[in-house]
């Protein structure tokens, strides 16, 4: 199957808070007609995404994007990645 014939899905990011010294950053993700808020605990590997509603459609790849990118993000930054699925 080609890859423009595969499901596809937009999830914007917004950092609202980050911090170095306590390891942690914060934000909002969105994709299609859900929107979640997240706390990335970036030393421990630990995310957490509320509210449940849907949780399960964004964890993996919301942190697959924070642990590819997380040195690049900055607050008040906007940021997207593409999710292979349509919700």
């Amino acid at each position: 199957m080609s890859s423009k014939y595969l499901p596809k899905t937009t999830a914007y990011v917004r950092i609202t808070q980050q911090s170095w010294q306590q390891g942690q950053m914060e934000g909002e993700v969105r994709a299609a007609e859900y929107e979640w808020r997240f706390k990335w605990h970036f030393r421990q590997g630990q995310l957490l995404v509320q509210p449940s509603l849907g949780r399960a459609l964004i964890y993996e790849p919301l942190g697959r994007f924070l642990e590819r990118s997380d040195y690049q993000l900055e607050p008040g930054g906007d940021y997207e990645f593409t999710l292979r699925s349509q919700l």
